[in-house]
């Protein structure tokens, strides 16, 4: 009972508690019913605001995006101040700089802070144009929504008004008449006064060489070099992108090759050409043989080494400091530039030479200029290589072909002056005609290992062009052949047409004598010989020569011995033999006096080897007759008042040798030794002495000396 009166009133408790509890619940539902009521009218209250802030934070947002632009633009005019007092302090570090190394390495660092700055420049005018933009967007956003007062929206118009100003003036100002500017003109100078201190070096050791004798060795060995270092190179590279990056690269070029065709025709005065001021055919027909001789010869050596040297010098250069620019286009233009005026003079003196008169003497110096262009031809193709260097090219192959025209013309001429030289009387004496002598030596000299190859190329190119090139050309021996055969035919119509020009009876058989004889011995055992066949030189010039003594022997001295003839003394009684005997040698006496001044005067004969066997031939002929006749009519004769024969051989010796001083101008004989005794078996003089025995006997047959 107790316990359930306890728990009882435990019951009673709890309910009293549960009936507090429900009061104060409802306390509370009054009271939240009073909050919502509150809170329903401060969110009605609240709301505009709230899309106020939305407002504000969407106006902050968009004005953060137009200021954001803004503020790099004044940073990058910050960081353009900071560059620009840079490069003042450098300009003044240069102006002080001594040491050459050290200028350059500074220049370097000043090149790199012109980049800097013009980069920076460069982002100033990439970023002005969208900070303004959007500045305008936000002044016009705010004009137009009234987002805030009208102070601030006025603030933001000036700035957006001196930003445009900023960006329209002072963007130029950096760029065309500031620091920037400056210092590209700065690098103007410098890039040209770098260029200017690049000197061929190696150029001025092979002037040196060619001065001393050495030319031919000179222009082969020479080998072009750098004309600066890395170092410069890389200074030169930097500034001629730099110089282009900024608006300057026709600048830039015309300063490159401005300097550089100064400096590579300052190299190539030193050689002292100043024989290429006289290009035209007219003043080159003008100059002296001798002159004209050296002058050729040193347009060869200097034309190697401009192509050699100093193009090669400066090809490389040019690739090596404007490669980089516009994909490395430009280059190749500009070292042609730096060129052709150049090569136009080595061109125009070559032109004027082969359009000058075709003079035999040329031929060799055509040769030499041909040889030269051709070992030159693809060391200039590579140099010139390309739609720029066409021109030069062109005008390279165009020398050529004047050499080849001019070359064969000379050539094919020197037959045709041969033969148009009848006007010009043969050599009194019979001796052999300069013309005969330079001709043949001429051709001689033109068949040497130094010309032949040479002239059979030229004549073959000659002929491809004529006839096409589908054409089959001759063998190159039958070429030259040809045209030898030409000029020996020209020369043999010449002789034969001046020895009719002769009046004396003598004369011409002592003329065709000399000059065939020269002809036969001076070709023999050389490629002139060879080429001509040893056949064909026997029968045309030395049975000729041969032939001609004969009848100089016939004509000159067989009427003299035909004097001392015995046959009429047989039909005359002795009282009239005496008389008779007494006048042939009377008769022979002054006929041989006559014809020993004759010679003395009148015949030469200037080949010692022809004339000692002249001298033979002619001393057994007349002395053996003369004694004969002597010995035999003793008795009908003063012996004593008669030359003796040892006189008349004394005579004939005599008269021979007085004849070969009186022509050479010597004062003793000295018989020139032939070049090959041993060829053949006989001598002239032998066939002679047989010849002598019977003078009406038909000629002999032919000899070998």
């Amino acid at each position: 009972m107790f316990k359930l009166k306890q728990t009882c009133s435990d019951l009673k408790n709890l309910l009293q508690l549960s009936s507090n509890v429900e009061t104060t619940l409802a306390e509370i539902e009054e009271r939240f019913v009073g909050m919502q009521e509150n809170l329903s009218i401060a969110s009605r209250r609240i709301a505009p605001l709230q899309s106020l802030s939305i407002a504000n934070k969407a106006l902050d947002t968009k004005i953060n995006r137009a200021i954001s632009p803004a503020l790099a633009l004044l940073e990058s005019f910050k960081l353009s101040e900071s560059l620009q007092h840079k490069l003042l302090g450098l300009t003044n570090k240069l102006a002080n700089e001594k040491s050459f190394n050290k200028r350059v390495e500074k220049l370097i660092k000043y090149v790199d802070t012109v980049d800097d700055l013009n980069e920076a420049i460069n982002s100033i005018s990439r970023e002005c144009e969208p900070a303004i933009q959007k500045l305008q967007e936000v002044v016009e956003f705010l004009s137009r929504t009234k987002a805030t007062d009208q102070f601030r929206t006025h603030r933001l118009r000036e700035t957006l008004i001196t930003l445009k100003a900023l960006c329209e003036n002072e963007v130029d100002a950096m760029r065309f008449d500031g620091v920037l500017d400056d210092a590209l003109l700065n690098l103007q100078d410098e890039y040209e006064s770098l260029l200017n201190n690049m000197r061929h070096r190696n150029f001025m050791e092979a002037k040196s060489d060619c001065d001393d004798d050495q030319s031919d060795v000179a222009a082969a060995d020479v080998v072009s070099t750098d004309l600066g270092s890395e170092l410069e190179i890389e200074l030169l590279t930097r500034i001629s992108e730099t110089l282009a990056a900024n608006d300057c690269l026709d600048i830039c070029i015309d300063i490159f090759v401005k300097v550089r065709y100064k400096r590579a025709a300052k190299a190539l005065m030193t050689l002292n050409p100043e024989y290429l001021k006289t290009y035209s055919p007219e003043e080159i027909d003008e100059m002296e043989w001798e002159s004209l001789e050296t002058v050729i010869s040193l347009w060869i050596q200097h034309f190697e080494l401009a192509i050699k040297n100093v193009f090669v010098s400066e090809k490389k250069l040019c690739c090596q400091v404007l490669g980089t620019i516009v994909d490395g286009v430009i280059w190749p233009e500009c070292f042609v530039k730096i060129a052709d005026k150049i090569m136009a003079v080595f061109f125009r003196f070559g032109e004027g030479v082969a359009r000058s008169k075709k003079e035999p003497q040329k031929l060799f110096k055509l040769l030499h200029m041909f040889e030269s262009l051709e070992k030159l031809k693809s060391e200039f193709s590579e140099i010139f290589a390309g739609e720029a260097g066409a021109d030069i090219c062109s005008r390279y192959r165009e020398l050529e072909k004047l050499l080849v025209h001019s070359s064969t013309k000379v050539f094919f001429e020197l037959g045709l002056q041969i033969e148009a030289n009848l006007d010009v009387l043969p050599p009194q004496d019979g001796s052999v005609p300069k013309l005969v002598r330079y001709a043949i030596n001429y051709l001689k000299y033109l068949l040497t290992d130094a010309y032949s190859a040479t002239m059979v190329r030229i004549l073959r190119t000659e002929q491809i062009w004529k006839a096409g090139i589908l054409s089959s050309p001759e063998m190159d021996e039958n070429l030259l052949k040809d045209a030898m055969f030409n000029i020996m035919d020209a020369i043999r119509r010449n002789v034969e047409s001046k020895k009719l020009r002769y009046k004396d009876k003598v004369l011409p058989h002592v003329f065709v004598m000399n000059t065939y004889w020269y002809i036969y011995m001076r070709t023999r055992g050389t490629e002139l010989g060879k080429l001509m066949g040893d056949q064909y030189m026997k029968k045309t010039y030395k049975v000729v020569a041969e032939e001609s003594a004969y009848s100089y022997q016939k004509q000159a001295w067989g009427p003299l011995v035909r004097l001392l003839d015995r046959e009429e003394l047989k039909r005359v009684d002795k009282d009239g033999l005496n008389a008779m005997v007494r006048g042939k040698m009377d008769a022979f006496t002054k006929g041989f006096d006559d014809i020993t001044q004759r010679h003395k005067n009148f015949y030469h004969i200037p080949d010692a080897d022809l004339r000692e066997q002249m001298r033979e031939a002619t001393v057994k002929l007349v002395t053996p007759v003369y004694a004969e006749f002597l010995n035999n009519f003793a008795s009908s004769l003063h012996v004593k008042s008669y030359p003796s024969p040892e006189y008349i051989e004394d005579s004939l010796n005599q008269m021979f040798q007085v004849a070969y001083h009186k022509s050479s101008g010597k004062s003793s004989l000295r018989p020139r030794q032939m070049r090959d005794h041993s060829d053949g078996s006989k001598s002239l003089s032998g066939e002679q002495s047989r010849r002598n025995k019977d003078i009406r006997r038909s000629k002999s047959s032919a000899i070998d000396t």
